[in-house]
C-alpha cells in the first residue's frame, strides 16, 4: 500500500505544481495547448534563414497545391491565421504563414528596423529561401501594409492580393498607438476595445501575464509604430499601379483602420473587389472566418 500512497502524493503534487504554473503563466499554458492542436492538425512548425536570421512559420495544405503566404500584422503572430488558413488548405492550397521578425517564434534581432519596408524585404527574403516564385499573397493590418510594397515592388511574385483590414495610407490613427504596448489592466480593455466588438473579460491573472509578455517584447513594437508613424513608407501613390487581381476584406466596425480607408484604397485599385463584413472588427479574419473564408478561397481559385 505504501508505493500507492506515495504515487497519490506524487500525483496531487505535481497537480499542484501544474496549477500553480498555469496561474502564474497562464499564457504559456494556452500557447502549448495551441502548438499541440497544431501538430495533431496537421500543421507543421519550421524555421528557415532570411537575411542571417531565423525565421519561423506554419505550413500547412497539401504540397502540391498552390501556394498561399499570409503575412499577420503588429504584435501579432502565425497563430493568428488559425481559424482561415484551414479553409485555404482544405481547398487544396499550399499554406505558408510566416512569423515576421521580432514578432512569434522568429528571432527578434536588436539591429533590425522592423519597419514595414524592412520586413517586407523580410518576406521576400522568406519567398526567396523557400523557393517560391509566385504566390497568392495575403496580409491583415499591418502585415497587409507590408504586401502592398511586395506587390509593388516583385509584381511578378504576386499573381494574386489580398488585404485585410489592411494600414498602409498616409492617414494618421486617431486612437493612441501607445495601447498597442498596454503596461495596465485599463489599458489592454482598451485596446481589446479598439480592436473588437464586445470584447470578452479577461481574468486578471491572465491579463498579467498579457501584460509581462507585452512589456517583454514593447522595444519591437515600439520601433516598428515609430517607424511607421514618420508616414515614409506608406502606399497611396504605389497602389494605382497594381495590376494583379486584389481583395479587400475588411470588417465594418473596424475602429483601429475604419472602414473609409478601405473604400479609398477600392478607388486608388481599379481592378479591386471589396467585401466589407457586418459585426466584425480589425479582427475580422479571426473572429469573422466562417464567413470571410469561402469568400478568400473564391477569390483565390480564380
Amino acid at each position: 500500500m505504501r508505493w500507492i500512497w506515495r504515487a497519490l502524493a506524487l500525483i496531487v503534487v505535481l497537480a499542484l505544481a501544474a496549477g500553480i504554473g498555469f496561474f502564474l503563466r497562464p499564457v504559456s499554458y494556452f500557447d502549448g495547448w495551441m502548438y499541440l492542436q497544431e501538430d495533431f492538425g496537421g500543421v507543421a512548425s519550421r524555421n528557415v534563414r532570411v537575411q542571417g536570421y531565423r525565421v519561423h512559420y506554419l505550413d500547412e495544405g497539401p504540397a502540391s497545391g498552390p501556394v498561399v503566404v499570409l503575412v499577420h500584422g503588429l504584435g501579432g503572430r502565425a497563430e493568428d491565421w488559425t481559424n482561415l488558413a484551414p479553409y485555404l488548405a482544405k481547398a487544396g492550397f499550399h499554406v505558408y504563414i510566416p512569423d515576421l521578425l521580432g514578432y512569434g517564434r522568429s528571432q527578434r534581432p536588436a539591429n533590425f528596423s522592423y519597419s514595414v519596408r524592412d520586413e517586407a524585404a523580410v518576406v521576400v527574403g522568406f519567398l526567396d529561401a523557400l523557393g517560391l516564385k509566385q504566390v497568392v499573397l495575403g496580409g491583415w493590418s499591418m502585415g497587409g501594409w507590408i504586401v502592398q510594397i511586395v506587390a509593388a515592388d516583385h509584381p511578378q511574385r504576386v499573381s494574386r492580393l489580398i488585404l485585410f483590414d489592411a494600414a498602409g495610407l498616409h492617414i494618421k490613427p486617431l486612437w493612441d498607438t501607445a495601447l498597442f504596448t498596454p503596461t495596465s489592466a485599463r489599458q489592454l480593455d482598451e485596446l481589446d476595445a479598439l480592436l473588437m466588438p464586445d470584447p470578452p473579460h479577461v481574468p486578471a491573472y491572465v491579463a498579467r501575464d498579457i501584460l509581462r509578455i507585452s512589456r517583454r517584447n514593447a522595444w519591437v513594437v515600439q520601433r516598428a509604430v515609430a517607424s511607421m508613424l514618420t508616414a515614409q513608407d506608406v502606399t497611396d501613390s504605389l497602389l494605382p499601379h497594381l495590376k494583379m487581381p486584389v481583395l479587400i476584406v475588411w470588417g465594418a466596425l473596424d475602429q483601429i483602420v475604419p472602414l473609409a480607408q478601405a473604400q479609398t484604397i477600392h478607388q486608388l485599385i481599379p481592378q479591386s473587389q471589396l467585401d466589407v463584413f457586418p459585426g466584425c472588427g480589425h479582427l475580422a479574419a479571426l473572429q469573422c472566418s466562417a464567413a470571410i473564408g469561402p469568400k478568400v478561397v473564391a477569390f483565390a481559385q480564380q
